[in-house]
């Protein structure tokens, strides 16, 4: 008994059985691939196959194979295994592409420099360290995208934060970053040359809008991470009552954040330091809930909001910042911290990381930025090395 198979329409195929047994019954199913007539008789009494059929199945299963390896290359783009099997892809991807791959850890660099310095490559580092699966983003005003594109660029950042399979390094474009926010108009109306403290404030705007819209972790460039932190909507408290904006996240297109970037046009006053930052988060959280003081290494939590003890990022609180580069008796263990904020901006004598030296900050380099800390003998090195004409 033969059953027949053949094109009812184009990209369809149509089953139908002998009349004694057809009773109106009908299936379909479609194919892109291959138009054409099989006859399927009953298995003991098939024939061969012509030539012609099977270079025709050979073709259909050659183009099937090649979609559905399209396919699985397009997905793993828009997953973690971009970092896994990809590596070289960082390089042809836009910014929205990562940062639409969702949970990005994105820090800021809003001066011209390009040769960020050893604690800006440690904060970059040791997020990659820790977060594997995640994009670890470095905005930086003075790139451009053909900097971007020079593989060949004499600077050390490029090929030390590049070598790291999940970082990318993307130009800091202000005016796309506030499209869509209320912080467009802000921009638009501000003279930066007149700004005071432009640095800083343009830096407090850039993340409001970054995280507003992708959603993730913002990081200070001067913030070392140490282990993941679990929460996703949080502020971290510098110490009680008083929030930072140096670390925060927060899901895509939270009311919260929303409400902060209103706030800061609002409120905006250039010329008074932190009016945009930490005083703002302050301030917009005392709308929500009545802040109270920590008690031991406890959280605390306002509709929703994870307000984060100091022992989680300021276990060394600012008056003191200069003890990361001191030489300690015992070195604490941070077991109650996520990160640590060295409070780059204080240390106004540039104390730095010096090899040797058995200082906490050293240590800190070694344990969680290995690669910048090597970095940093191998150009200690060059510099001890006699010159030429010595």
């Amino acid at each position: 008994m033969l059953q027949k198979v053949w094109v009812s329409s184009p990209g369809s195929w149509a089953l139908q059985e002998p009349n004694s047994q057809r009773q109106g019954k009908k299936r379909c199913c479609k194919c892109r691939f291959v138009r054409t007539i099989i006859q399927h008789p009953c298995r003991r009494h098939a024939p061969k196959r012509s030539r012609k059929e099977r270079m025709l199945r050979k073709i259909q299963i050659c183009l099937c194979f090649c979609f559905v390896s399209g396919i699985l290359y397009e997905i793993s783009l828009l997953s973690s295994c971009v970092f896994s099997y990809l590596p070289m892809a960082q390089q042809y991807l836009t910014p929205e592409q990562v940062l639409n791959l969702g949970k990005s850890i994105i820090f800021l660099e809003t001066t011209e420099r390009l040769e960020p310095p050893p604690l800006v490559s440690c904060s970059v580092e040791s997020a990659a360290r820790i977060y594997q699966d995640r994009p670890i983003i470095l905005f930086m005003r003075g790139l451009t995208n053909e900097t971007a594109l020079d593989m060949n660029t004499s600077y050390a950042a490029f090929s030390l934060l590049s070598s790291m399979k999940n970082v990318f390094l993307f130009p800091l474009q202000m005016e796309t970053v506030f499209q869509e926010t209320p912080l467009l108009q802000w921009y638009n109306q501000v003279v930066p040359e007149q700004e005071k403290n432009w640095v800083h404030v343009s830096s407090d705007a850039s993340r409001l809008a970054l995280i507003w819209k992708y959603g993730g972790i913002y990081m200070d460039t001067d913030v070392i991470s140490i282990r993941p932190i679990p929460q996703q909507s949080f502020l971290a408290a510098q110490k009680s009552r008083f929030s930072s904006n140096g670390i925060f996240g927060f899901p895509a297109r939270h009311q919260f954040i929303w409400d902060c970037m209103e706030n800061f046009v609002l409120k905006y006053n250039g010329n008074i330091w932190g009016n945009q930052g930490p005083f703002l988060m302050t301030r917009m959280l005392k709308t929500l809930c009545n802040l109270t003081d920590f008690q031991g290494t406890e959280d605390h939590s306002c509709q929703n909001i994870s307000f984060l003890n100091p022992q989680r990022f300021y276990p060394i609180p600012y008056p003191a910042w200069s003890r990361y580069y001191q030489v300690w008796d015992k070195s604490p263990s941070f077991n109650h911290s996520y990160a640590l904020h060295l409070w780059n901006f204080m240390n106004r004598d540039r104390k730095v990381v010096v090899a040797g030296s058995n200082t906490l900050a050293e240590k800190l380099y070694k344990t969680y930025c290995p690669t910048t800390y090597e970095d940093l003998i191998q150009n200690a090195k060059h510099r001890d090395l006699p010159s030429p004409e010595e």
